[in-house]
C-alpha cells in the first residue's frame, strides 16, 4: 500500500467502505515513532485477549467519535502522551474481535508530545528498532513496512 494524506474526504471513505463491507467494529492505531526511528509497540497482558502480542498503540472508534478523534483519545489512554499531529494513513487490516465481531483496524502515523510513557492497559512498553520490530503480528508488521517506505 501507498501511504496517503489524511483528508476530510479520505476519512469519509474509509468508513463507507467499512460499512458497505459488513465491519462490524471500527479500530484505528498509530505508528509513533522516535526521532531514532524507533517505534513504540505496547504488550498485551498474557491474560489478555491476544495475550502475549505486541501492538501498535491502538483502540475501538467510539459512537459519534471520528477517526482522528478516536486516535488521539487511544494513544493518551494507553500511553499518557499527547498527539501533536497525525500524519499519513498507513491501511488497514481486518480481524475476528474477543467478541468475534468483524474488526478492521486502521493506521495512522502520529507525532506526540512528551517523554514519559504511561501504561494503562498494557504490561510493558518497548521502542523498538527495525529487529524488534519483527514481534508483532504479520498484519502489523505490514504496517509498518508501509511507514518505513515513506520513511527518508
Amino acid at each position: 500500500m501507498t501511504p496517503s494524506t489524511v483528508t476530510p474526504d479520505l476519512l469519509d471513505d474509509l468508513a463507507r467502505t467499512a460499512t458497505r463491507e459488513g465491519i462490524e467494529k471500527i479500530v484505528v492505531g498509530a505508528v509513533i515513532a522516535g526521532p531514532d526511528g524507533r517505534v513504540l509497540l505496547l504488550h498485551r497482558p498474557a491474560d489478555d485477549y491476544l495475550g502475549g502480542l505486541w501492538e501498535l498503540p491502538s483502540g475501538g472508534v467510539e459512537e459519534c467519535e471520528t477517526l482522528l478523534e478516536a486516535l488521539r483519545r487511544e494513544v493518551a489512554e494507553e500511553t499518557g502522551l499527547t498527539v501533536a499531529e497525525v500524519g499519513n494513513y498507513l491501511g488497514h487490516f481486518d480481524y475476528r474481535s474477543g467478541s468475534g465481531r468483524r474488526t478492521r483496524q486502521h493506521n495512522f502515523t502520529a507525532t506526540t508530545t512528551g517523554k514519559t510513557v504511561r501504561l494503562s492497559e498494557h504490561d510493558a512498553y518497548l521502542w523498538a528498532d527495525d529487529d524488534q520490530q519483527g514481534q508483532v503480528s504479520s498484519a502489523v508488521r505490514t504496517v509498518l513496512d508501509t511507514w518505513r517506505g515513506t520513511v527518508t
